[in-house]
Formats: structure tokens, C-alpha cells, sequence
């Protein structure tokens, strides 16, 4: 398998993250797959953005449960970028997406887009929830997972089996070489997070992980040297 090179909300380290402008960005700079984030909007669309509220990445204030799509619409996400709804995205790029979602309700919505669209080989879906995990499993069976950890033991690697995911997405920063080999025994894809440094190329390398989450667009660029 090649070794993937993910943007990280687009290329967040030099363009404002979650928005098409960074996402195209992405796909100019050659990464493998998109990552992005969805929330629900106080009507239901399935809005691009990392915090459940507004007020790190826009000039607005309050959680997004509480807008309406119109009055998140409203808001600047940076450099007069608009707040992108997820069909915008899948329009805008045709680079594989990994779309990660923070609840229950934001995968059943999620479930019924990639449905509608019939997108199961080109949308991962990710979650630090297992339990949203599991459920977009059970409503979309045979849809690609991966379950994302920060702060994890070993049993990470139970809780992705357990969940039905085929891939896990760790920090690099707590990675061990024991977690390494109890993913590869659970047939688990491994991907770093976040790798913007040679010095953290060369330990996802060194691990021999499938690919790794990056700000970056020169990761891309320089990933090939690093094997």
C-alpha cells in the first residue's frame, strides 16, 4: 500500500482550516486524502467545522447547534472565506475525503449524504466516539471507518475492533511500537497524527505506519525521501 499523506482540514498550517479555499489548496499540493469535520447546524446541515462552536474560526460567537446554516453562512472563516456545508466540499474536490464526525446524529446524516451519492470508495468516516462509529456502521454497512485516539493505552486496538473500524488514527506523540504490532495483528490500517516536522516523518516511517495526518503541503513533497 502507498503511503497516504492526509490534509489536515485542507492544508491548515498556511490556509484558514475547514474551508474550500484550504481544501482546493489540498488538492493543488497532491495529499492523498482530505480530512474534515462535521457538526450539525440548528437545521441539520452538515457544516464543515472543527469546534462545536464558532468563535475560534469565524468572527461570530455561540455553538453551532444553536445557528441556522443561513446564519452560519453569515460568518467569515477566514480571509472572507464562507462556513462550507460537506456537499460543497464533494463538488469542489475530487480528492478521497476523510469526514470526521463528533456524534451520533451528525452519522446518520452523514450516512444518508454518502447513500445518496454512493461515495462508500471515496469517504472514510472518523470519530474519537466509538459508539458514532459503531453506529454509522450499523446504518451503513460496509462504509470504511477509523477510529481516532489522542490520549490511548493498547486498548485502543480492542476499541476499534470492537467498534468495526479498519483503521486507527493516533498521535504520534504517544505511539509505541507495542500498539504498532497489536494494530497489524488486528489487520488495522495505522495512521500518524499530526506530522508536520522531518524529524516525525521519519518516526512514522521508522514505525512503518500507512500514511500520516499533516498542516503541510511540502509533507507531501518530501514523504517520498523519508521511506
Amino acid at each position: 500500500m502507498n503511503f497516504l499523506t492526509i490534509g489536515h482540514r485542507g492544508v491548515m498550517g498556511v490556509v484558514p482550516e475547514n474551508t474550500l479555499r484550504s481544501f482546493v489548496a489540498a488538492q493543488h499540493a497532491g495529499l492523498d486524502v482530505i480530512e474534515l469535520d462535521l457538526h450539525l447546524s440548528k437545521d441539520g446541515a452538515l457544516v464543515v467545522m472543527h469546534d462545536a462552536d464558532v468563535d475560534r474560526t469565524t468572527d461570530g460567537t455561540g455553538p453551532i447547534a444553536e445557528k441556522t446554516l443561513a446564519e452560519l453562512r453569515a460568518l467569515d472563516a477566514g480571509r472572507g472565506e464562507r462556513v462550507p456545508v460537506f456537499e460543497e466540499v464533494l463538488d469542489a474536490v475530487p480528492t478521497p475525503l476523510q469526514a470526521e464526525i463528533k456524534d451520533v446524529a451528525a452519522a446518520r446524516a452523514l450516512a444518508g449524504v454518502i447513500r445518496e451519492r454512493d461515495l462508500g470508495a471515496r469517504v472514510e468516516v472518523s470519530s474519537f466516539h466509538d459508539e458514532a462509529i459503531a453506529e454509522i456502521a450499523r446504518v451503513l454497512p460496509g462504509v470504511r471507518t477509523a477510529l481516532i485516539a489522542s490520549r490511548y493505552t493498547g486498548d485502543v486496538v480492542d476499541r476499534a475492533v470492537e467498534a468495526g473500524a479498519g483503521t486507527v488514527c493516533l498521535s504520534l506523540r504517544r505511539l509505541t511500537l507495542e500498539i504498532v504490532e497489536r494494530a497489524r495483528k488486528a489487520d488495522l490500517r495505522i495512521i500518524g497524527w499530526v506530522v508536520n516536522t522531518q524529524e516525525q516523518l521519519r518516526l512514522a516511517r521508522a514505525f512503518g505506519l500507512d500514511g500520516v495526518t499533516t498542516d503541510l503541503p511540502e509533507i507531501k513533497r518530501t514523504g517520498r525521501f523519508t521511506a
